[in-house]
């Protein structure tokens, strides 16, 4: 099959850096709310909601779907992020049905598994998705596979790959995560190792290609391999950790809401106490793809970038 792949969220982070890849060997359409590409490539500015995108992916006659388009930092309007996320989703994979799409990739998260004081130290595929109700991004994520296994089930002529990154970094990373490290102290939570597991953005671009490629299915959690304790990243950074009480961090979250001080709240409190760490042997075995750096070296390499963008 000669592949004509659309992109959603073509202009975001990662978007980008697959059309530049792509658009070499394939034919690369893409999506987004810009209102200009930043690439030469077939590009139209539209929204994942909207009825459109149905016609459009006849027209381009799409065979393969990357979905990247979401909501990475929830705002303040909960019901918008959810019509993005969920019922943007639901609309583009009603449409890839309709118009005979074949494949189906999306970026959901290891956020989906939730963030809990009982999640195994390592999670794997066959770990339940239990995203927290009180976290919108994790919550979203949850629905968002919800979706997909629902649609497996009652339009199995649409091949899924399903991918679970852990955190994103790289040169030019910038996020909710990547703001925490950008501040004086480090926070962490007294009595929580609150481990991070990192993927290399360019992992993550090998990986998304490879799937593409290889019409690969499935479910793969994506993560460098091992996984960073958060007073071990404030020592790689040297800076000073601010060790915070679980039970103060939450008053002083509930106050910064009320006072409209911070954009948090104290259901961010597990977001940082229990991290979700992820496995990623079936991601080397079953893809197959060994990330080029683990989550430690992901890091340095991140750090290192940051600090060369500062000299």
């Amino acid at each position: 099959m000669n592949k004509r792949i659309l992109i959603t969220g073509s202009e975001g982070y990662v978007g980008r850096r697959i059309v530049a890849r792509l658009a070499t060997t394939h034919a690369v359409f893409g999506i987004d709310l810009a209102a200009t590409p930043s690439q030469n490539y077939s590009y139209q500015q539209m929204d994942i909601r909207s009825a459109e995108v149905s016609a459009l992916l006849q027209l381009w006659r799409i065979t393969h779907i990357i979905h990247l388009a979401s909501i990475v930092s929830p705002s303040a309007d909960e019901h918008r992020d959810y019509d993005i996320d969920v019922n943007g989703t639901k609309n583009l994979l009603n449409c890839a049905v309709e118009s005979g799409v074949a494949h189906f990739t999306v970026t959901s998260s290891g956020a989906a598994y939730g963030y809990y004081a009982d999640n195994p130290q390592w999670l794997s595929e066959t770990d339940p998705l239990r995203g927290n109700e009180v976290f919108s991004y994790s919550r979203h994520k949850r629905l968002v596979e919800t979706l997909l296994a629902e649609f497996n089930t009652d339009s199995p002529e649409l091949k899924q790959l399903i991918l679970r990154p852990g955190t994103v970094l790289g040169e030019h990373t910038d996020n909710l995560i990547t703001r925490l490290f950008q501040r004086s102290r480090i926070l962490a939570i007294r009595g929580s190792n609150s481990p991070f597991v990192f993927i290399w953005d360019e992992d993550l671009v090998n990986i998304i290609i490879q799937g593409i490629e290889g019409d690969i299915t499935g479910a793969f959690n994506v993560a460098g391999s091992g996984a960073v304790p958060i007073r071990e990243l404030a020592q790689l950074m040297g800076k000073p950790v601010l060790d915070v009480p679980a039970g103060v961090l939450r008053c002083l979250l509930t106050l910064g809401r009320l006072l409209r001080l911070t954009p948090f709240g104290p259901e961010q409190l597990d977001f940082l106490r229990y991290r979700p760490v992820l496995s990623n042997q079936k991601l080397i075995d079953k893809f197959p793809y060994t990330p080029a750096k683990s989550s430690l070296e992901t890091f340095r390499y991140y750090l290192l970038a940051q600090r060369e963008k500062n000299d």
